[in-house]
Order: C-alpha cells, then structure tokens, then sequence
C-alpha cells in the first residue's frame, strides 16, 4: 500500500481519536452498517481531497465498508491530523498522503499520488482535485463518472467551470445540502473557529471588538460565537440583504476601512480573495489578530503585510508578528490558513456527522445515476437531505408533529379560501 503520512507510530492515539469521534457520528453509523451489507459502491475508485481529521476518517471508514477502493489526500497544508493519518493508514489499511505543515509541492504531489490510481469518482473540499484534473490530468477525465464537492469555495469554482462550459462532469454540491451548510457551516465554523483563535492565542473574547468579514452562513456562526463569548461584533459586507440581516440580528455594519480603525481580531469567511489589505492593516490598531476560517489562504493579503514590515517573528504556535515602521504590530494566525483546523481540531463530530452523510449517500447516488447526470454542478437530493434531518433528530432523541389528513389536504388545495 502506498502512502506519505508523518508517522506511522501515531497510530495508536489516532485510533482512539477516531473512535471518540465515531461516538458522535450515529448517522454515518448507520449508514456504514447498511454499507457493509449492501457493498453500493463494490469496486470504484474513488479519490478524496479533504480535511484528514477524526470525522474524515470516519467517512473514509464507510466508503471503505460500501467496497470503494479509496485514496486520501490532504485539502490544506495545516489541517491534517498525523495521527489520524497514521491510523487511516495502519489501522484501516488506506492509503493516506497527508502531513501537517507541507509545503506546496508535497501537497500537490499528495493530490497526484491520490489520482495516480485512475479514479472513477472525486470527492473534493476545494476542488483542487477537479482542478488538477481539468488542467495537468486531462487524460484521465474519461474515466471520472461523477464527483462531490464539500465547501463554498468549492462551489464556487465548479459554478464557474460550468458556466464557462469547461466541467467534464457531473458533480454534486454538498455544501448546498441544508442539513450541510445551515448546520456544518454555522455551528461548526462558528464555534470551531473561536476555538482555534482562543487556542492560537489564549485572549479573552469578552469585551475585545470583533470584526468578521463575510455574513454568509459561516461569518453569521462567527459573530453569534463571539457575541456569545461577550465581545462586541462589528459585521463587514458588500451584499445588502446579508448587511441588513446582520443589522436585524443586533451588530454593527460598517465599510472595512471604518472597522479596521476600532478591531480587536478579525476573520474573513468571505470564500474571496484580498478582503484584507494593505489599506485596512495600515490603520488597525497595535496588537491587532488577524486570522482566515475560509478554505484558502488568500483572503487575508499577507504578501502585502509582508512588504509593509521591517521583521516578522514567530511569537507563539501559530502566531507571526509583523512588526511594522511604526512600532506597530498585527499578528496573523496560522499563516492565514483555516484557523478552525490549523490552530484547533475543526468542526465537532457531531455535525460532521451530517455533513459526511451527506458525502457518502451523494457518492452512492452518482455511482446509481451518472448515466442520468449531464455536465453540470447538482444540489443534493431533497430526498437525501430530509432523510439525514430525520434520522439525525431520532439520534437526539427528538420527536416532531405529523401533518393531519387535513392539513396535507388544505396545503394542496388552492380553492380553499377565508
């Protein structure tokens, strides 16, 4: 079995961790429990470009039971888990090539390594691995049937290969998913990226003025966090309704280029590119955190910082201080990497859970429906998403009301009137 991994003997803390995460994970229990009986997957190829975490172990574990012959592959350079990676690759016999801190080439020479063995079906966070596809593999489109895409920055690139008519396949949006991004995107980003900036710097949040760029579903978890925490939540957006459902919600809205003047810390989950800039680091204040939950590291303009600096120190794990002219200094988290990963262990199990079972059914689905499928990018099944909202509330031990004969009777009529 081939691999690239740290350290083979981390696999004993590994397992033990993806364990724990299994336990929150009912709904992907399930799942692998059919898998195993049912093999839907018996023979495919499939090449995964994620996050190597406990709960992605977990999903690679059942594609695993389904019969998929799997490769892994790191979505970031600072998200991996080594001894996750470990035990993907000791324990559960799959072929992982992962490091925590790689440098640009060896992530890329991951992602090859990953499509190295012909896939049928990609499963990307990022698209990277469409990406590499469609510009240096090309050769090998032929034999891609469908893929799977995790996250908005994702999305957004495979909308626009569509759009350009480029897309070589068909590929399913599970960022779309509600049981996805109203859950995954807003509790666990919100919650998991305070984390990462508590651990990275061991600050008080209460108090401190909170600056996050971007109200989509993740910067609307951020805020609701660090209000909750007790910090005062300052909003920064270029979408009105987004900006006026900020206001509604109870935070101040003003241009970045005002906010910049009075922040604490500031996050970017924008899925954009130079959000912050030279112009916003030349007003904040001495001492300013500056850190990035989007899926790349170019929200956050560092190259730009980096001119404006006379030095640049590593303060602490995950901390570089740029010291400017002035005497001032801003201090960049985790190189402006996904913090939530980078600095803390990403989202909880828990709505990890949703979200993988959402990869696993849609990876069942196109294995089903290729044939059926153009070019294009589709949102997931409305039958998928309800099932997993079902089934995740009878894990909670929660039951709902039934529409009456009645009332299904009174929602289909249109004669019905006062």
């Amino acid at each position: 079995m081939q691999f690239d991994i740290k350290d083979r003997s981390l696999a004993k803390a590994g397992k033990a961790r993806i364990e724990w995460a299994d336990r929150s994970m009912p709904v992907l229990k399930n799942i692998r429990e059919r898998f195993d009986k049912e093999k839907p997957l018996k023979g495919v190829r499939l090449a995964a470009c994620l996050h190597v975490t406990t709960e992605t172990a977990n999903l690679m574990r059942t594609l695993k039971a389904g019969g998929a012959e799997i490769r892994l592959c790191a979505s970031n350079p600072l998200s991996t888990q080594d001894d996750t990676a470990a035990s993907l690759v000791k324990d559960y016999g799959i072929p992982t090539f992962a490091i925590k801190g790689e440098d640009k080439k060896t992530y890329y020479s991951h992602i090859y390594a990953s499509l190295d063995f012909k896939p049928q079906v990609t499963m990307d966070d990022g698209a990277d691995l469409v990406s590499t596809l469609h510009t240096e593999r090309k050769n090998q489109l032929k034999d891609i049937i469908g893929g799977t895409e995790e996250t908005t920055t994702g999305v957004i690139r495979l909308k626009s290969m569509e759009k350009n008519g480029v897309l070589n396949y068909p590929i399913i949006a599970v960022n779309n998913a509600d049981t996805k991004h109203l859950f995954d995107n807003r509790y666990g980003t919100g919650q998991s990226s305070i984390d990462g900036i508590i651990r990275a710097t061991n600050f008080l949040l209460a108090g401190t003025t909170f600056v996050v760029c971007g109200y989509g579903m993740c910067g609307r978890g951020a805020a609701s966090r660090a209000h909750g925490a007790g910090a005062n939540v300052i909003v920064v957006e270029v979408d009105p309704l987004r900006a006026l459902e900020a206001v509604m919600d109870g935070y101040r809205v003003m241009p970045l280029a005002e906010a910049a003047k009075i922040g604490d810390i500031f996050i970017t989950v924008t899925g954009d590119i130079s959000v912050i800039r030279r112009e916003h680091f030349k007003v904040m204040k001495n001492g300013a955190i500056v850190c990035n939950s989007g899926h790349f590291n170019v929200e956050i303009d560092i190259p730009a910082l980096k001119k404006m600096a006379k030095s640049v120190s590593h303060v602490r794990t995950f901390i570089d201080c740029y010291k400017l002219p002035d005497g001032r200094e801003i201090n960049i988290l985790a190189e402006g990497r996904l913090v939530n990963l980078a600095a803390a262990e990403g989202h909880p199990a828990s709505v990890m859970d949703m979200s993988f079972a959402n990869q696993a059914l849609c990876a069942e689905y196109m294995v089903k429906n290729h044939s059926k499928l153009e070019k294009k990018v589709y949102d997931v099944p409305e039958d998928i998403d309800k099932w997993i909202s079902k089934l995740k509330l009878d894990t909670m031990g929660v039951k709902i009301d039934k529409l009456t004969a009645e009332q299904k009777k009174y929602l289909a009529s249109w004669s019905i009137g006062t």
